[in-house]
């Protein structure tokens, strides 16, 4: 319940800027945020997608304040997959995740939605049954009570809406950020958050965090297959720096062979120059994941590990491979090859990253993914602290580092171990 000091800060229209988050609905549930336009959600093909597409991953509000406490109604629903493993049970409910307050970028206090709904994914037929959420309220309080610039990040994978915001002192608008550049992020379920301990602990935010850009972070679990509607949602966006992580999903649901693979990627950077002819552009392979870097997919939870603690198996064949199956090693091999021939066509502003750079076998010895496929938080955390280190370098191969050589300080965020 509200403390009699709170007052209503308006979601819309008003103190908050709502960051990282395409659209916004008014729903009977509350504030519903989007990460893809209407138009692309319209062709979106099941509704795995169009979870993945709610869930906030980087969205956060943001005001001034001064207040010492804040309060947030919020509704959460966690994901339940549904017949696992084809066995017709179910699988367990995950643990609540994070809502994190950050006072002028530095992480002061996370709350959890205790009550919840859930969406219950049965991953076979890719469709989702959504049970009520109720409406819990999260108190952050013992702030510094100084006027700061106030973040509130969302939980990168629970669905999530805001009923109400209040806080113990007036709002305001944030300033202004003429001189942030916007990067625009595509990418898997690693790039959505997957395994991450808090919304500011996401490989895309920490990086982001560290060089001072702004991320809109279309990282979709399970869903990074070249759709054309993401293509040209970032096609439509403004964007300074845009890069795209491809290929585990496409050995991962088995979904493609080399003969398609090539002229797809064409497509999708052909869309995306249609609105960004010199934008930079990275291309970044997939990173080490030893099950199938060698082997094809399709990849699956073992029906063998445990329930708390899953981790996945490949069912495809060394000799699927020379079919024309994807592995990590001839993805990586089809990427960079697509990458070369565009630059030597005159795109300039086009790079690539080797994914092994970012996450290669040292790292699987230092901090092997506990389940196989995705790093864990320390990991993720490393993941972006690589990648902030390596842009420099590679915008460098693009013409473009000079632009990104002076973060503005207010977001960047030394971690503390």
């Amino acid at each position: 319940m509200a403390l009699s000091n709170q007052s209503d800060v308006p979601l819309v229209g008003g103190a908050v800027e709502i960051r990282g988050a395409l659209e916004w609905e008014s729903t009977p549930q509350g504030l519903r945020f989007h990460r893809l336009p209407r138009w692309a959600r319209e062709r979106m093909p099941d509704d795995f997608m169009r979870m993945c597409e709610e869930q906030p991953s980087g969205v956060h509000l943001v005001f001034r304040s001064s207040a010492s406490r804040v309060e947030l109604d919020v509704r959460a629903w966690r994901t339940v997959s549904v017949n696992r493993w084809g066995t017709g049970s179910d699988g367990p409910v995950p643990p609540a995740r994070a809502w994190e307050l950050t006072v002028d970028g530095e992480p002061v206090a996370t709350a959890e939605a205790a009550a919840y709904g859930t969406y219950r994914l049965d991953f076979g037929t890719r469709r989702v049954t959504v049970t009520d959420a109720p409406v819990c309220t999260l108190v952050f309080d013992n702030l510094p009570g100084r006027e700061a610039e106030i973040a509130i990040w969302l939980p990168h994978d629970e669905v999530a809406t805001v009923v109400e915001l209040r806080a113990d002192a007036p709002s305001r608008r944030p300033a202004a950020r003429p001189q942030v550049r916007r990067w625009v992020h595509h990418g898997s379920s690693i790039s959505h958050g997957a395994s991450a301990d808090s919304p500011t602990g996401t490989w895309p935010v920490v990086a982001a965090r560290r060089t001072g850009l702004d991320l809109v972070n279309l990282g979709f679990s399970g869903n990074a297959v070249l759709d054309p509607y993401v293509a040209g949602t970032i096609r439509d966006l403004d964007a300074d720096l845009i890069t795209l992580k491809l290929g585990i999903n496409l050995v991962n649901h088995d979904l493609m062979r080399v003969r398609a693979l090539r002229p797809a990627v064409e497509g999708f950077l052909d869309t995306i120059r249609e609105g960004h002819p010199k934008t930079p552009i990275i291309v970044i392979s997939p990173i080490l994941c030893p099950m199938v870097e060698d082997l094809p997919g399709p990849t699956e939870i073992d029906p063998d590990s445990p329930d708390d603690a899953p981790t996945f198996r490949t069912l495809g064949r060394a000799d699927e491979v020379a079919q024309g199956k994807l592995s990590l090693r001839v993805v990586r091999d089809v990427l960079a090859e697509v990458v070369a021939r565009r630059r030597s066509r005159g795109d300039a502003a086009l790079g690539y990253l080797d994914g092994l750079r970012l996450y290669g076998e040292p790292e699987w010895q230092a901090m092997p993914m506990p389940d196989l496929l995705h790093p864990d938080p320390v990991g993720q955390r490393f993941l972006g602290e690589r990648f902030a280190a390596l842009l420099p370098e590679v915008l460098a191969t693009v013409g473009e580092s000079g632009r990104y050589a002076s973060p503005s300080s207010a977001w960047v965020w030394t971690e503390q171990r």
